[in-house]
């Protein structure tokens, strides 16, 4: 029987955007025992807490006339015809949201507001205030809004490391337009990777899974624990029919905390890095997993250093095999992204990893790779990344400048001139050295893409690296 296409989709409603586990008892005696031993859990607390602090988020969009540019670059139908416009209707959307302060802060998903003109948010009492962007975080898909009210009833943070296999779960918000809904489901899985954001740059996957029922109009919704207190906030569905069936996905609170607490405090994230390219069992080749001893030894593997970089200056090495941070496991890359998250840059965390058939641990400093402004080098051209003032000059997130092309394979085998920005390499957004690893590792092919300041249009080189 030919078997459906699972979909990871997006649970709002302006972008459409999860079988129950079973065991056995050893015995009928175990099973009895078992049965006596466990507590029936009353949800009516947790419900009664936490709807009072989720809230309905309604976005709208107004027309818009957009220009199309281009493919050459050049201009060269827009000197005949004129350039081409089309008209983009007015859209509406809506999502949920969770308050996180008496103050009137509330988390959301970056892609319930994303190019949002106006929004709106119901409180649980049916008052509609006009709500404030405060900031974004697309790698981790949150947002933060404001609404001018004192008082709120407000969710805790639950420790989302302390969530177990099993644990009883409520899923709360607002799906298909419905007035605020509690559905109840069980943790089926944690550190989960879907890939629902493998084209964001820097993205972080380490999500809660779930069989909570989940549905358009739930993302930035409330998962919550028996005692109502916040351990996630739902984004995704998985289907092959863009409705719930029987995976929902959460991010993990301790990251909501950091993120939301960064956008308040700072305005943007403080992200920090270690500084490393990680491999785990799933992504590694077979040659990996046999170099690394990845089928032998839990944890991630690193497969490549930045220079400079935290790491390399706590004296980690290629090879080393990451087991924890700061003492807790982790056995994914989702799991070791998740941990390094919740840190700022200049934090100190215990690293503990394997080595030549040893444990060790090392303090590692992490820094921050957003704003390197020194000179490295890249294929044999010297390079640096841009500033915030230049990211905002061109309208881009993310890119790095060519300041000196060199006599490398990349100004052998193209003519790549100085003063090129590359935004790209391998269809891969570069934004920081731990980017550039994972765009190259294990390549021969290399394409990078970008753009001239003062030009039209994209340009792409490609060349090859000599083994």
């Amino acid at each position: 029987m030919r078997q459906p296409i699972l979909k990871f989709i997006f649970t709002s409603g302006l972008l459409y955007s999860f079988c129950l586990p079973t065991s056995y008892a050893q015995s009928e005696n175990d099973f009895n025992n078992s049965r006596k031993s466990a507590t029936p859990i009353d949800f009516q607390f947790a419900a009664e807490t936490a709807t009072k602090a989720v809230v309905h988020v309604k976005v709208s969009t107004s027309a818009k006339t957009v220009y199309s540019q281009s493919p050459f670059g050049n201009g060269f139908f827009e000197q005949f015809f004129g350039p081409q416009q089309y008209i983009l209707p007015p859209q509406s959307g809506s999502g949920s949201g969770v308050i996180i302060d008496a103050d009137g802060h509330i988390v959301t998903n970056y892609h319930v507001i994303a190019n949002a003109d106006k929004i709106t948010v119901t409180l649980s009492d049916g008052t509609s205030k006009q709500a404030k962007l405060i900031g974004t975080d697309m790698t981790t898909d949150l947002a933060v809004l404001k609404v001018e009210e004192n008082n709120l009833s407000y969710l805790k943070f639950s420790n989302s490391d302390q969530v177990k296999l099993g644990q009883w779960v409520l899923a709360i918000g607002y799906p298909l337009n419905l007035d605020v809904t509690v559905t109840a489901g069980i943790v089926s899985a944690k550190s989960r990777n879907i890939g629902i954001h493998k084209n964001q740059q820097n993205a972080i996957e380490s999500f809660i899974q779930t069989d909570a029922a989940v549905n358009p109009g739930n993302s930035g919704g409330a998962l919550v624990n028996s005692n109502g207190d916040l351990v996630g906030i739902n984004a995704a569905i998985s289907s092959p029919t863009g409705s719930y069936a029987g995976y929902s996905y959460a991010i993990p609170s301790n990251i909501v905390k950091k993120v939301s607490g960064d956008i308040i405090q700072y305005g943007k994230v403080q992200r920090a890095f270690l500084g490393i390219n990680p491999k785990d069992i799933k992504t590694a080749t077979e040659e990996e997993i046999k170099k690394y001893h990845l089928d032998d030894i839990q944890g991630v593997a690193i497969v490549g250093v930045s220079k400079s970089g935290a790491a390399e200056q706590a004296g980690l090495r290629i090879g080393d095999i990451i087991q924890a941070v700061n003492q807790v496991k982790v056995h994914s890359v989702p799991s070791l992204l998740e941990q390094i998250a919740r840190y700022h840059p200049k934090d100190e965390v215990e690293i503990s990893y394997w080595r030549d058939g040893q444990s060790n641990t090392s303090l590692v400093t992490l820094k921050s790779n957003a704003e390197n402004s020194s000179q490295q080098a890249l294929f044999g051209a010297t390079y640096r990344f841009l500033t915030v003032q230049e990211k905002k000059q061109y309208g881009i997130n993310n890119g790095i400048l060519i300041t000196d092309k060199g006599t490398g394979p990349l100004a052998q085998q193209s003519n790549i001139q100085k003063g090129f920005i590359i935004t790209t390499i391998n269809d891969m957004a570069i934004a920081n050295e731990e980017q550039i690893a994972t765009a190259i590792n294990n390549k021969n092919f290399i394409q990078i893409g970008g753009f001239y300041p003062g030009q039209r249009g994209n340009y792409y080189y490609s060349f090859q690296i000599n083994e």
